[in-house]
């Protein structure tokens, strides 16, 4: 066989990135080989696959044009295409990804396009999608696609995972070369990019792909800067760079701590298990294999972990000898954690739930949500009231097993240690409050309300306001000047964003349960992941007076003295505006803010563990290493 150099210099160099499309790849390949266009060349990049797709190439390596690299780790798309661009011999390069499909014109009418317009630097073909819709040129709410383009080759490179991971390709490439030049498009429909579950974009989409999905399906051992063009920006690189850095320096409280696992899902403030860590106790990761997009999953981007095998994770349990496995935390975990749970009975297993059990009835789940509510030999509660509703849903549940009630998704204080910052009400004179996630109860004609009587409503998250765009119109109509809109903001500025604001709001809403908590709802029984939010910034707490209803929130917040409940917007206005009192408000919840923060609790937390251990004729550990003790605090926050 020849080899690359000694074969005449192609004019088109086919660059395919290919990762675990073993069922696409032989049907793309047969599609380059039937072009009318002969003169190309084409380099496979394997990023990573351990699907089969090797012996699906092996019969196509024997033509001389082909060449072949395949990297033992997924390195991203953008990795990928950089090998292929840096081993490219052609003046043109295009692109076949391994689930795609050309139609046999394709290479012709893109090179015919190219050549007929000197100062373009890239041509694109018309494309079919979704089964068997077209566009001409950039799909509606799409960029260009791979499939369709051919560019001239330059010493531009395409952004690679260090810098950024997103399904975004203007991000990622196209809008680098469109600065070089126009694109031209082709006229004709000329392939396909092929619509099924495992395209690389649905892996990054939120809500049914994310950063987590795409770290698991991936392999990502490590922290990624990743934005979807559905999303938030996540920068885990810059967030987490000052932990990943410290190194863990308590050998001798480590060899006399728990060995903890982990097991199932950490949600959205995954770093508080550092402060386990941080109490001398060694922590192993057992991920569930479906986590949704805010259910984070292992490699940990802040390390500290040490993960378990998917395959072959019951040998690794016999390895290490846990002393107890901690599984949680939501309902996507329960079918995983209930087969750990069944699978190894002689291991000491905590379930801790934090998600309302209302979704797990209606997803067909309920059965195993009771069992491990049952049968786990401890079970921690995410507050009073969930522990209540549970004793009615699942009544004579044993009678001495070590129960618990501890917020699953408390961050840790970390993020907590910043300073104030100035009152945007100082400056202007009338009221700034904010949600910072879905504005659940604020209905757009409160919002004008809110709105008559000087206060502002300022909504913070890229991604759900793209779930929420027809209530920004509508509310935006009817408040142009109190309504805004902003970016996500990461735990590290938590405290400096929100802390300009006057309050803070929660869900807002009518609770009907009457004092009964067999009547209760999610509504009732949530604690929002907010509440810890608007605590650090030092921000009061808003939301209805359900007074003689069950409401978790309410109670806690009232237990704290960090609520702020209304029974009318006049009501909350009036109050809002009492300047003296406010600010004595937001002193309150600066004092008790550590309660929303994961590290406070922890002792505690171990303590239970050490009674579940006990309760299970475990030998006991001599006392883990616990550092200074602030004072113990309810358990309940």
């Amino acid at each position: 066989m020849a080899s690359a150099s000694t074969l005449p210099l192609p004019r088109v160099s086919v660059i395919m990135p290919t990762f675990e499309q073993a069922a696409f790849i032989g049907r793309a390949l047969a599609s380059l080989w039937a072009q009318s266009f002969g003169d190309w060349e084409l380099i496979v990049v394997d990023d990573g696959s351990r699907d089969g797709s090797a012996a699906v190439l092996a019969p196509w390596l024997a033509d001389p044009r082909v060449r072949y690299l395949r990297f033992d780790s997924n390195g991203g798309l953008g990795c990928a295409i950089n090998a292929g661009l840096d081993l490219a011999r052609g003046e043109l390069v295009a692109y076949l990804p391994s689930d795609d499909l050309w139609y046999a014109g394709h290479l012709a009418q893109l090179v015919a396009a190219i050549d007929g317009a000197p100062g373009a630097v890239l041509a694109y073909a018309g494309v079919r999608h979704h089964y068997k819709r077209s566009a001409p040129g950039i799909i509606p709410g799409e960029c260009l696609q791979l499939v369709q383009c051919l560019h001239r080759a330059s010493r531009l490179r395409w952004r690679e995972r260090a810098e950024l991971e997103s399904d975004d390709l203007d991000r990622l490439f196209w809008d680098a070369l469109r600065a070089c030049g126009p694109f031209v498009p082709s006229g004709d429909l000329s392939c396909e990019w092929v619509d099924h579950p495992d395209q690389r974009h649905k892996r990054m989409r939120e809500p049914s792909g994310g950063i987590n999905p795409f770290r698991q399906i991936y392999r990502v051992s490590g922290p990624l800067r990743f934005h979807t063009s559905t999303g938030n920006a996540i920068d885990e690189e810059r967030l987490y760079a000052q932990v990943r850095a410290a190194a863990t320096d308590r050998p001798d409280a480590a060899r006399r701590g728990l060995k903890i696992v982990l097991a199932g899902e950490l949600a959205y403030n995954a770093d508080r298990v550092l402060a386990l860590e941080a109490l001398g106790h060694r922590l192993y990761g057992l991920w569930t294999p479906s986590p949704y997009w805010y259910n984070t999953v292992g490699p940990l981007p802040f390390g500290h972990v040490q993960d378990l095998p998917r395959q072959g994770w019951r040998e690794a349990l016999a390895r290490i000898e846990p002393d107890l496995i901690y599984a949680q935390l939501n309902w996507q975990a329960v079918p995983f954690a209930h087969e750990v749970m069944t699978a190894v009975p002689d291991i000491p297993f905590v379930w801790h739930f934090k998600e309302g059990p209302f979704i797990c009835i209606e997803k067909g789940s309920w059965p195993l949500l009771a069992d491990l509510v049952r049968l786990a030999d401890g079970c921690i509660y995410s507050s009073p009231e969930m522990r209540d509703w549970f004793a009615t849903a699942i009544p004579r549940l044993r009678a001495g097993r070590p129960d618990h009630v501890l917020d699953g998704d408390l961050p840790r204080r970390a993020w907590f240690l910043r300073e104030r910052a100035p009152l945007l009400s100082a400056a202007g004179g009338e009221l700034h409050t904010v949600v910072p996630g879905r504005p659940i109860g604020l209905h757009p004609p409160t919002v004008a309300e809110l709105a008559r009587h000087g206060i502002h409503l300022h909504f913070y998250g890229d991604f759900t306001q793209g779930q929420w765009r027809e209530w920004i119109a509508r509310a935006g109509a009817l408040a142009p000047a109190h309504l805004h809109l902003h970016a996500n903001v990461d735990h590290d500025r938590w405290v400096e964003e929100f802390s300009q604001y006057d309050a803070g709001w929660l869900h807002v809403f009518r609770s009907t349960n009457g004092g009964d908590v067999r009547r209760a709802d999610w509504d009732d029984l949530n604690l929002p992941a907010r509440m810890a939010t608007l605590a650090a910034a030092g921000l009061p707490m808003i939301g209805f007076d359900n007074r003689g209803a069950v409401v978790a929130a309410q109670a806690l917040a009232e237990r704290l003295g960090v609520g702020l409940f209304f029974e009318s917007i006049e009501d909350l206005a009036r109050r809002l505006h009492a300047r003296d009192e406010m600010a004595a408000l937001r002193e309150r919840v600066w004092q008790v803010r550590d309660q929303f923060c994961f590290d406070l609790h922890a002792p505690a937390l171990v303590d239970f563990f050490e009674r579940v251990i006990a309760s299970c004729g475990k030998p006991m550990r001599p006392q883990a290493w616990r550092g200074p003790r602030q004072g113990r605090s309810p358990a309940s926050c």
